[in-house]
């Protein structure tokens, strides 16, 4: 059976822990944090940790590039100690323009390669009682050794990866414990695309793909004008589908003509247009919105399909309020019936 999280939006830090703790009274598995260039990924998941008793706290996700692996490493402990052994590590490259142009890496190649080389390092540095860490890869450098006894870890933290196109899919298969998917991605997609990749990369680690937790975001919108909420969507599909990196998502599920046109619209800054281009199959496929009736209902076509199920509020064009409304429904009216799917 599938589990259900939260992803936690929030106009300040109150207001996310508000909601973090909210979803974790309705008895949601996981409320999960993202990072952006307004946004903390680590700092939120500390504030969440002592508002919160049983869910876990995931980043969906955290940059892996802009922190070394060390701190990455650190951040994660200190994290999991604060919260109890709660903690998700979820980390993404972001586009290759975030990489160069927010986080000014110089080789923004191999995406995929990097988190590879990236994730183990990490584990290593947790292991850091068993001897020095000394790395020399294409992407990372270290000589650490240790000055000290030191205790081993009282748990090792999950790790997941985001990913989108095959190749970054296939690197949760073979280095963590979970692919962290995108909004956009659609049941047809996963079955078609992810789930095939995933199971790549763990046969060229000698993996069971069954060890990989797939989890994705589920763009979700609740109004009791059901229109209201499809417009919602729709322009939250319009906002991720002008980004030319998610072509595949679109093209697996014949949105090639959308998608030209969502981009064509954008550069115009015609953003009218631009939702305009979101057709109905288009909100149909990559969204639920409507009634809370009919978002319940629309939520079980991706059951069995993804493990964990994460509701995303649309936020594009959206005020604050609105965002905030829109998730306090989510968790009302989605939550886990007493008694149903614990954390996993």
């Amino acid at each position: 059976m599938s589990t259900y999280g939260v992803s936690v939006l929030g106009a300040d830090l109150k207001t996310l822990v508000d909601t973090a703790q909210a979803a974790d009274r309705a008895g949601f598995d996981a409320a999960w944090t993202s990072e952006f260039y307004s946004r903390s990924g680590s700092i939120s998941m500390a504030a969440m940790a002592g508002r919160t008793q049983r869910c876990r706290l995931g980043s969906s996700i955290m940059y892996g590039i802009g922190r070394s692996p060390l701190v990455l490493a650190t951040e994660a402990r200190d994290l999991d100690e604060l919260s109890g052994g709660r903690v998700v590590l979820g980390l993404g490259n972001g586009t290759k323009r975030m990489m160069s142009d927010w986080h000014s890496v110089a080789d923004t190649s191999a995406p995929a390669l990097r988190m590879e080389e990236l994730v183990p390092l990490i584990r290593r540095i947790w292991n850091l009682h068993e001897g020095p860490v000394r790395h020399e890869g294409r992407f990372y450098h270290m000589n650490l050794v240790p000055t000290g006894e030191l205790e081993p870890p009282q748990r090792t933290v999950p790790i997941v990866t985001a990913g989108v196109r095959p190749r970054m899919c296939e690197v949760a298969g073979r280095v963590a414990d979970g692919l962290a998917g995108h909004p956009l991605f659609t049941t047809t997609y996963v079955e078609e695309i992810v789930r095939p990749a995933i199971a790549k990369g763990a046969a060229h680690a000698g993996r069971d793909p069954g060890e990989v937790e797939l989890i994705s975001m589920v763009i979700c919108a609740i109004h009791d004008d059901p229109e209201v909420a499809r417009r919602e969507a729709a322009q939250q599909i319009a906002f991720y589908s002008s980004v030319k990196s998610y072509d595949t998502v679109l093209d697996v599920n014949g949105f090639t003509a959308q998608g030209a046109a969502i981009r064509e619209a954008f550069g115009r800054r015609d953003l009218p247009a631009m939702f305009a281009a979101v057709t109905d199959d288009m909100i149909d496929t990559m969204a639920v919105a409507g009634t809370a009736e009919q978002v319940r209902a629309g939520l079980k076509r991706y059951e069995g399909v993804l493990d964990h199920i994460m509701l995303y509020s649309p936020s594009m064009g959206l005020t604050p309020q609105r965002v905030q409304q829109n998730l306090d429904s989510m968790i009302r009216e989605c939550a886990p019936a007493a008694g149903g799917e614990g954390s996993g």
